[in-house]
């Protein structure tokens, strides 16, 4: 018997990649605008954003990420008073399927934000110049990055692009990919991350949150180094420092103020714990957010 190989067909394919950013946006960064020959899509992973295009303008909240197609204008604003989080690719594709995200708002699924994420990590692995640069129009590649990561960075952003034209256009997935998302992370796993931001202005210990949540100390941590590869403390104080940097981004408050609202017993111990997590102290981090701002 003689085998016959057959040859798969590809409906996406990126061909080359612009930019791979994430980031960290001040209440008052607006970008004035651009137009190029390739497609970009922004992510709001945090906060809201206002973008104006040749179609309009545009509220595009936490989790929904606008397609812009080659040669579309497009400008981007932080919302009133909003500090977002925001995630930006451009890409070179050709392939007739990317007509499906012309005009498209679209709101990723967990499966996909999840996706995106495995893509930025996987930039950060193999990219050498800084991911949270918004004027950056040339990335360059690490001469030690890891194998395989520009590799995957492309597999990534594809799979992501057919999950969301399948979900979108086949509705029996649709309803798969919702109940999927239903049950991953578990609901116990929900519910603490909950309990944790309903608690992001205060103090809490492992004995607490086991005592609060009805669940045992050895299955929280375990649950929190699967899904975080951290202790369920360390996870709550990354927390506090990111939430730490939003309110600096928004500019209402000293970082005194910042300590007392969310419940550090000084303003050193706040210093201490935002440089320790986010390897700058406050002031660092406000005056690298700023001279971003002021490069607009």
């Amino acid at each position: 018997m003689a085998y016959e190989s057959i040859t798969l067909e590809s409906d996406i394919v990126i061909e080359q990649i612009y930019t791979v950013h994430y980031f960290e946006y001040r209440s008052d960064f607006h970008f004035a605008g651009e137009r190029h020959d390739f497609w970009e899509f922004q992510y709001v992973d945090k906060g809201r954003a206002e973008v104006r295009t040749d179609d309009g303008s545009h509220t595009i909240n936490r989790g929904q990420v606008i397609f812009h197609r080659p040669n579309e204008f497009h400008t981007m604003a932080a919302a009133a008073k909003s500090a977002p989080n925001i995630a930006v690719v451009s890409f070179v594709c050709h392939s007739p399927a990317m007509n499906f995200f012309e005009n498209q708002i679209l709101t990723l699924s967990d499966a996909e934000r999840g996706l995106l994420g495995q893509l930025i990590a996987e930039a950060r692995r193999c990219i050498s110049t800084p991911l949270d640069d918004p004027y950056l129009q040339r990335m360059e590649k690490r001469p030690d990055g890891m194998f395989g990561a520009q590799q995957l960075i492309r597999l990534y952003l594809e799979q992501l692009l057919i999950s969301l034209i399948r979900r979108y256009t086949i509705p029996q997935l649709s309803v798969i990919a919702s109940y999927a998302d239903s049950q991953a992370p578990s609901d116990s796993y929900s519910k603490i991350l909950f309990y944790l931001e309903e608690h992001i202005r205060g103090t809490v210990t492992a004995q607490e949150i086991c005592h609060d949540n009805l669940i045992g100390r050895s299955q929280l941590q375990t649950m929190f180094r699967e899904q975080n590869g951290c202790g369920v403390i360390h996870f709550f104080q990354q927390m506090k420092i990111e939430y730490a940097k939003q309110l600096i981004r928004e500019n209402q408050m000293n970082f005194t103020q910042i300590s007392e609202f969310l419940g550090y017993s000084s303003v050193h111990y706040f210093s201490r714990q935002f440089k320790e997590i986010s390897k700058m102290t406050p002031s660092e981090y406000s005056a690298s957010i700023e001279a971003l701002s002021e490069r607009r």
